[in-house]
């Protein structure tokens, strides 16, 4: 597998990123170890994480997934086979002092003295990036932070955001995390696909399955009881008349590869152009075998053209 840089850093990644969106939510500690250790011993290296997995669940408070994957470094030993990912600000925002205490708060619960790579989880209108863009640059001197990105910009504040460091000689983010699937094409295509090409920067798309829509096992009303997830997301492109088109074409272009929906939904994400990994995440190590055989997977230009036509 070839690594990939993230933008212009030294961060070297495998062409998959593990979201941890689940650890410590729907796949317990136990899982999630055996999941983790998994995805190392396959070879793959990139997971992502972020400060406020998993508040949404009830009596959940944030912090359970880092905790987990601190946990799993501690008893694995294994911190230094991975690039680290974090997020921060989703909830409380970015200002410079938040981002103090939660880098501390993150560091503690991942058992470890450095994020790999520490993204601001949205942007926050009500603070300065210049403010923001200075306390990261601080965190990289100190050692705690290797590298910045940036997930759920516009093009117009990720430009500003790269303009302020540029004039400012600090680092920049290298890398930017959007919302990006066959079912999801209009917030990174466009200017900000531009963008990040023009800059290289790294592309991590989130929901790169749509919620699970996109393995296909969501045909119908009475299949979103499959899953929680699939009972919160996936049942939005039932209604769409775009979805059954999109199922149709991953049913062709799998059989013809002897693979499955999702293998297909991910390779069709790796082939385009710019981008670094998608990031997707598993609960069983069933499902997480299925999702890294999609790095196998090449699909031919007719494929990528009837994907392309059916999601359009």
């Amino acid at each position: 597998m070839t690594k990939r840089r993230i933008g212009r850093s030294d961060l070297h990644v495998q062409p998959f990123c593990f979201g941890g969106n689940v650890f410590g939510w729907t796949a317990n500690e136990a899982m999630s170890f055996r999941l983790l250790d998994a995805f190392v011993d396959h070879g793959f290296n990139f997971i992502d994480t972020a400060d406020v997995y998993s508040v949404w669940v009830e009596g959940h408070k944030g912090g359970e997934s880092e905790t987990v994957l601190g946990n799993w470094f501690k008893k694995s030993g294994k911190r230094d086979k991975v690039v680290l990912a974090t997020k921060v600000g989703f909830i409380k925002g970015l200002k410079p002092a938040y981002i103090r205490q939660a880098v501390e708060d993150s560091l503690k619960r991942l058992q470890t003295d450095v994020i790999d790579l520490y993204q601001s989880h949205k942007d926050d209108p009500d603070t300065a990036q210049s403010e923001t863009l200075g306390v990261y640059a601080d965190l990289i001197k100190e050692g705690k932070v290797r590298a910045i990105g940036a997930s759920n910009y516009s093009a117009a504040r990720l430009k500003e955001a790269l303009d302020i460091s540029a004039k400012n000689g600090i680092p920049r983010y290298e890398c930017m995390q959007p919302e990006y699937n066959l079912m999801e094409r209009k917030v990174y295509e466009g200017e900000l696909q531009d963008l990040c090409v023009k800059e290289e920067l790294g592309v991590i798309p989130f929901f790169s399955l749509a919620s699970g829509f996109l393995t296909g096992k969501y045909r119908s009303e009475a299949d979103l009881s499959k899953s929680v997830r699939g009972a919160r997301s996936a049942g939005k492109y039932l209604k769409t008349t775009t979805g059954p088109k999109v199922l149709d074409a991953l049913d062709h272009v799998a059989a013809a590869h002897k693979a499955t929906c999702a293998q297909v939904a991910l390779a069709w994400i790796m082939a385009r152009k710019g981008l670094t990994a998608p990031l997707a995440s598993a609960t069983t190590p069933e499902q997480l075998e299925e999702l890294l055989g999609a790095v196998k997977l090449s699909l031919s230009p007719a494929d990528i053209a009837e994907l392309d036509a059916a999601s359009a």
